[in-house]
């Protein structure tokens, strides 16, 4: 569904240059939901914007939808849904009538628009406010409005460019409940991205991590976490003597990466902490020492950013 090879944009002003995106190689297969997730300023929106022709890339190739990005923009446009940050429905236009314009902007005709109107409506449940204007809906409300105009000509692939942004957790977790729905019912493709790496973790099939214009990492959230992160095994023992011993159990076990010691407890970075921590505690009562608190955490993508980067992706979105 998306073949890019050498994707690169550079923009220049005045004297200076910036190299936004630089050499990207992106697949996605029919059918997948995608991530790219990045620090603001890593270049995944400008690679948005290219591969959804709102700009031309300076370099390499992009193929959407079976079709150039370069060389056939209007074939690209007429099979990609595209949903950005900001709200694309009319304030004083009412609901119904922006879907039933919007089929009609992509050619259907007055009675296939208002059929597919009522389909969306219905969809995204959309129908308790479907004769009302849109300046009167609640920022939940608008982004299903959003997301039935970027789907009104049944496109093949969906781009949601941050569609949660400022929508408080059950108007998030509601949003998700309709995308997913759809997405079930139609195998729309889509490519996601986001600031909430929880939905990425527990969305996407696939993460895309871009950072300073170039990708690298992509994977699925799972095995990106346990190849680039691990889980965390917090050890508390009686006092820094139990602790050092402690220690010195950890790192002979094979699959610990990473032992510390802080007074009295053991951080353990572990591939595999659930199998960990029976053989732990296993080996410290061996050597005498009592364990008298256990506690695991598993890594996050945040973990797995902060792992590639030494940067934390949440750190970067709160100062952007």
């Amino acid at each position: 569904m998306i073949k890019t090879r050498g994707l690169t944009k550079t923009f220049t002003k005045g004297k200076s240059t910036v190299e936004a995106v630089r050499g990207v190689d992106i697949d996605v297969r029919e059918g997948e939901l995608v991530a790219l997730l990045g620090p603001n300023g890593a270049g995944k929106s400008t690679t948005l914007r290219m591969l959804t022709t709102l700009l031309a890339p300076t370099s390499g190739t992009a193929h959407v939808a079976g079709f150039s990005i370069t060389d056939d923009r209007d074939a690209v446009r007429r099979r990609i849904g595209y949903v950005g940050q900001g709200s694309g429905a009319g304030n004083n236009q009412r609901v119904r009538d922006e879907l039933v314009t919007q089929g009609l902007c992509y050619g259907l005709t007055k009675a296939a628009s208002r059929e597919r109107a009522e389909e969306l409506i219905e969809a995204l449940d959309l129908g308790e406010f479907a004769g009302r204007s849109v300046s009167t809906l609640s920022g939940g409300q608008r982004r299903r409005l959003d997301i039935a105009l970027g789907l009104v000509h049944r496109p093949p692939l969906l781009f949601l460019d941050e569609p949660t942004t400022g929508m408080d957790p059950q108007s998030r977790a509601n949003l998700w409940e309709h995308i997913l729905r759809m997405r079930r019912e139609t195998g729309t493709t889509i490519v996601l991205t986001t600031h909430y790496l929880e939905e990425a973790d527990s969305m996407a099939e696939r993460v895309v991590v871009i950072d300073k214009g170039t990708v690298i990492a992509d994977d699925t959230a799972a095995a990106l976490k346990n190849e680039l992160a691990s889980d965390l095994v917090v050890v508390t023992v009686a006092d820094a003597y139990a602790a050092t011993r402690t220690a010195e159990v950890a790192e002979r076990i094979a699959s610990v990466r990473d032992v510390t010691v802080a007074g009295s407890s053991v951080r353990v970075r572990s591939h595999r902490g659930d199998t960990t921590i029976p053989e732990l505690l296993r080996e410290t009562e061996a050597v005498g020492v009592r364990v008298s608190a256990v506690e695991l955490s598993r890594p996050t993508l945040d973990d797995v950013f902060l792992g590639l980067t030494g940067r934390s992706l949440r750190e970067t979105q709160t100062v952007a």
